[in-house]
């Protein structure tokens, strides 16, 4: 690949200093790309409006046409801080306004483009913020492909769209869990089970696989619920990340009540536990089940 920086007063955000990233790539084909270290961007899906589209200013790459607010990633930063930075600094989108639920990566070999799927969890009125947009406007969801479309949205909108009603949320056994390894959790099964629970919230920030999840897309941000009982009921219930739910009484009554509500809700339940009869009840309500070595596994995992 070859990197062009861009043309002697091509028109780009004119205020602040470039970033490192603000350059073409240049395939071995003669397609370029906007971004050294490829670009992101944002799909707001505010579930009364739709989806937040931004009409294209004219001077662009495939000016005129529909797209998401993005752009080119910064050096070091990851896909996801990049379509919420560009999204901010385009569509005037606050922030905690959305919550992350998936990416999807489009790769051409020598760069890539990350689109993140984001719940709106706080309305917000967009606001044009840079010389980018000619508009922006939020989109039922059955009118997106009627628009003209940047051929790359596009081309992605397909996969999107049918991703869009999947919710995947995880229910972990943490009694389960904490008893597969003997590390000796039996003398202070409180702090084995906040242990446990710190590197849960760090994977939950980070997203898992999709593969892991067995569905379409390339990251995910499910939701997490850690079902607690006995003595690690005295764990804190502050974990960025994670929903803690101390069980009155048997854990398993409880995490058989929570996977049942999720479903109930739409979800797409992951219950973690390698309790055989509580996988069985688990599975009548409608939810899978990954044993204890699934979780260990992918906290593992880089």
């Amino acid at each position: 690949m070859t990197i062009l920086p861009p043309e002697p007063g091509e028109p780009r955000r004119p205020h602040g200093p470039r970033d490192p990233g603000d350059a073409w790539v240049e395939a071995p084909t003669g397609e370029r790309y906007w971004g050294r270290f490829g670009a992101a961007g944002l799909l707001a899906l505010d579930a009364e409006r739709g989806v937040l589209l931004q009409h294209r200013v004219g001077w662009s790459h495939f000016g005129g046409t529909w797209a998401l607010p993005g752009g080119a990633r910064h050096q070091g930063e990851d896909a996801a801080t990049g379509a919420i930075r560009e999204a901010q600094e385009e569509a005037g989108v606050p922030d905690g306004a959305v919550r992350s639920r998936f990416e999807s990566v489009f790769d051409a070999g020598v760069w890539t483009y990350t689109t993140l799927v984001a719940d709106v969890v706080e309305p917000f009125t967009p606001v044009i913020s840079d010389p980018e947009s000619l508009e922006l406007a939020w989109v039922p969801i059955d009118e997106v492909e009627s628009m003209p479309l940047h051929p790359g949205f596009a081309a992605s909108w397909p996969l999107l769209r049918g991703l869009l009603s999947r919710h995947p949320a995880i229910v972990v056994d943490m009694a389960n869990v904490v008893g597969s390894v003997p590390d000796g959790w039996w003398r202070d099964r409180a702090g084995a089970a906040s242990r446990l629970l710190a590197r849960v919230s760090e994977r939950a920030a980070r997203g898992v696989p999709a593969d892991a999840l067995s569905m379409d897309g390339d990251l995910w941000f499910p939701s997490w619920t850690a079902v607690v009982e006995g003595q690690a009921r005295a764990v804190s219930s502050e974990v960025a990340h994670v929903e803690v739910v101390a069980a009155p009484g048997e854990g398993d009554d409880t995490i058989v009540s929570v996977a049942a509500d999720l479903r109930g809700r739409g979800r797409d339940v992951v219950v973690v536990t390698s309790d055989r009869g509580l996988a069985q009840r688990v599975a009548e309500v409608g939810a899978l089940v990954h044993g204890a070595r699934w979780l260990r596994d992918l906290l593992d995992a880089d």
